[in-house]
């Protein structure tokens, strides 16, 4: 699951580019960019509002002398199509990043259906449409039925074909109880069959929120972007006084400047290219987490997985892969490890769990002890239970048994006591007798001081040693909690492990800290004591005790496969259900809010470098002192102007890319990506726009076109 998330990581640095190429996304976008300039939406951007309202007055005066036959200059035509190039080439941003939220809802909708549901009533099924299902209601789906909408699963296990919203083909178990117990309308069971309670109201469903979402339809301005804007409209509120000062000391001069000229000044002096591609980049953010089959209740979500301190990961399944795994066979005195190995694995055959395979394949690989045939062996196996946390085998009068260590002792002991530790570590167990007891504890204290599980293993009431079953520590993951730790975010492992077992498994993986024994309550004051610092706070879970911790984390992550109380507690759902892809969130989040600075950067430096381009060009009729400043030489005030408002549209058009696919990801610090962003970002918007408006200046003037 996680190389497909990887490969999805992999596959959406490339989706901009072909965004752009894209005839079903792009012709939709062009026809969307015109609508878009509706008033009424246009104020929610103040900087390109005030660019519409400038563009207006520009193409009525045109308008006015053309119907007046005072007669209309080819220069004043350029400069008022221009500016409404400008505009819809800022809405073309915006258009395509929703376009591409709209395609993947569009998706998502094929895959819902008209659905029948069997309701349960009084013990009988009764045929209705899904759209009269309420919460509350119990429905029947059997082998092949499309489950009518979302719900908890009461009765039954069944195998579940999620691929119409996770993309994956591997059908998922849905089970009664425990942490996957909730089912999505629209998804398919393929075998067996289950009793589902309804917990979504139609038309409110998990699949209608997806879709709403990816269509941008609830799509919020995050407060850091409110802040943005709230900046950019101080900033051309400024400019508009500035500008509107200009003809006063055109006439102190003795000249006079029009209204065309202060129109293209005013629009070149303002952070137009920022405020026309802020909201693609925002919208772009949350539809990279879309593209990597992970949900954002909202935008905010996504600036708050940028700015996290803190992460707190769950142990197994995300540091380590999920399943124990034999390393070793440690036999008491007088055993051999051959003996010892025979014996684990004879208990291990009927063992289905990943732990009770790595046991028999172990045996093999290390004394070429080969699986018995079990049809020959007229044997009867003892299934492992919660209750006796022991399991075996009894063949031709041999009784072996493996398990946890408290329980063979008592088994040897011929005791159905069974002796709980309660997270004291196996050496607090009454003191042994025995000698072979006191080695199969100090056996065990030692597997548990390196981070692993010990099981004992007794044969007709023998003890013969220890197996070593190790949490295998997922490669890589070390160096990826390095580069977090770089990016100033820290690291903590929470599990229930005692304390023993958890302090190897962090200094293995690499973690900052842990959390043992960890409680619903542990987890949530762990939360809080960080969030009492100030600082922000990432987890993930699936249970419907990691619903308080996930809805007090700024950044909470439930897992698809996870109860409708984590999903509902979070602000984030990850639809593969792959722990380990929060660290893939804070690194998209990271990017959002990198890609906002560093274009940030850019267009401020821009709008610096187009003062000094035609300022000097503009207004040295009125004071040659400006000629030291003419360093670029442009042709005329005309040709100036017209160059400056030409390079201020095309501009945005070329940096849509980068605003859609993001700035590449990288783990330095904050001063270093500071330094980055000015050397780069800093450093090319002053240098592009005077390469830029000198080649456009040499073209138009080649042209004639002023």
């Amino acid at each position: 699951m996680h190389a497909n998330s990887k490969r999805s990581g992999r596959i959406q640095a490339k989706t901009a580019a072909s965004t752009l190429l894209d005839p079903a996304i792009l012709l939709p976008a062009i026809g969307g960019s015109v609508a878009k300039l509706a008033p009424r939406r246009m104020i929610r951007n103040p900087v390109m509002f005030c660019v519409e309202v400038v563009a207006a007055l520009t193409t009525l005066l045109v308008l006015r002398d053309a119907v007046t036959g005072a007669g209309v200059s080819g220069f004043a035509v350029q400069i008022v199509v221009w500016l409404w190039f400008t505009l819809v080439f800022a809405n073309f941003a915006e258009a395509v990043a929703e376009g591409r939220g709209k395609a993947q809802a569009a998706s998502l909708r094929k895959t819902r259906t008209e659905t029948t549901a069997k309701k349960l009533e009084n013990g009988t099924v009764r045929m209705v449409p899904a759209t009269a299902l309420k919460t509350g209601d119990l429905v029947l789906v059997e082998a092949g039925d499309i489950i009518p909408s979302d719900g908890e699963v009461v009765e039954g296990v069944a195998s579940v074909n999620e691929a119409a919203i996770t993309g994956e083909s591997a059908p998922v178990i849905r089970e009664s109880g425990g942490d996957r117990s909730a089912v999505t309308g629209g998804t398919q069971v393929i075998s067996d069959h289950i009793k589902v309670r309804i917990t979504a109201a139609p038309g409110s469903t998990f699949l209608d929120r997806m879709i709403s979402l990816v269509e941008g339809a609830q799509r919020q301005k995050t407060p850091n972007e409110i802040a943005l804007n709230i900046l950019l409209a101080g900033l051309t509120i400024v400019f508009v006084i500035a500008v509107a000062t200009i003809p006063s000391f055109a006439a102190y001069a003795g000249g006079s400047v029009g209204v065309l000229v202060l129109v293209a000044l005013f629009v070149t002096l303002i952070p137009t290219t920022i405020g026309a591609l802020l909201s693609a980049i925002g919208i772009a953010g949350m539809d990279r987490l879309v593209r990597f089959n992970v949900l954002a209740m909202s935008g905010r979500a996504v600036e708050a997985a940028g700015d996290v301190d803190t992460l707190l990961l769950d142990k197994t399944g995300t540091i380590t892969l999920g399943n124990r795994q034999a390393a070793e066979f440690l036999p008491v005195a007088g055993v051999g490890e051959e003996e010892l190995a025979d014996a684990a694995q004879l208990a291990s055959l009927a063992d289905e769990t990943p732990e009770g395979r790595s046991i028999v394949v172990l045996a093999k690989q290390e004394y070429g002890i080969r699986a018995r045939a079990m049809e020959e062996m007229q044997a009867t196996f003892v299934p492992f239970t919660a209750q006796t946390r022991i399991s075996g085998i009894d063949t031709g009068g041999t009784v072996i048994r493996k398990g946890a260590v408290d329980a063979v002792l008592a088994h040897v002991r011929g005791s159905q006591r069974i002796a709980v530790s309660g997270g004291r570590g196996v050496a607090a167990l009454h003191p042994a007798a025995d000698p072979a007891e006191r080695e199969i504890l100090a056996l065990a204290e030692r597997v548990a001081k390196s981070g692993g599980t010990p099981l004992a293993v007794a044969r007709d009431g023998r003890l013969l040693g220890i197996i070593h079953l190790k949490d295998i520590v997922k490669g890589g993951i070390r160096e990826r909690f390095a580069a977090l730790r770089q990016m100033g975010i820290r690291t903590v492992m929470i599990t229930g492990d005692n304390p023993m077992t958890a302090a190897a498994i962090a200094a293995e993986a690499g973690v900052d800290d842990f959390l043992a024994q960890a409680t619903p309550e542990a987890k949530l004051q762990l939360i809080r004591d960080e969030q009492a610092k100030g600082k922000l706070v990432a987890m993930c879970g699936d249970g419907t005790n990691d619903a308080p911790a996930l809805a007090q984390a700024d950044v909470g992550v439930a897992m698809n496969t996870g109860t409708v109380a984590a999903r509902e507690a979070g602000n984030m759902v990850d639809l593969d259900s792959d722990p380990t892809k929060l660290i893939e969130i804070v690194e998209i989040g990271k990017q959002l809010l990198m890609t906002r600075g560093a274009l940030t950067t850019f267009s401020i430096a821009n709008d610096v470098a187009k003062y000094f381009a035609i300022i000097p060009a503009m207004f040295l009729a009125f004071y040659p002192q400006l000629q030291a400043l003419n360093v670029m030489g442009l042709h005329s005030p005309e040709s100036a102007i017209l160059s400056a408002i030409i390079f201020n549209a095309l501009i945005i058009v070329t940096l849509i890319p980068l605003a859609l696919r993001g700035v590449r990801y990288r783990a330095v610090g904050a001063a270093s990506l500071l330094r980055r962003n000015l050397l780069i970002y800093g450093l090319g918007g002053l240098v592009v726009p005077f390469i830029g408006i000198k080649a456009i200046d040499l073209t138009v003037t080649a042209l004639g076109l002023v």
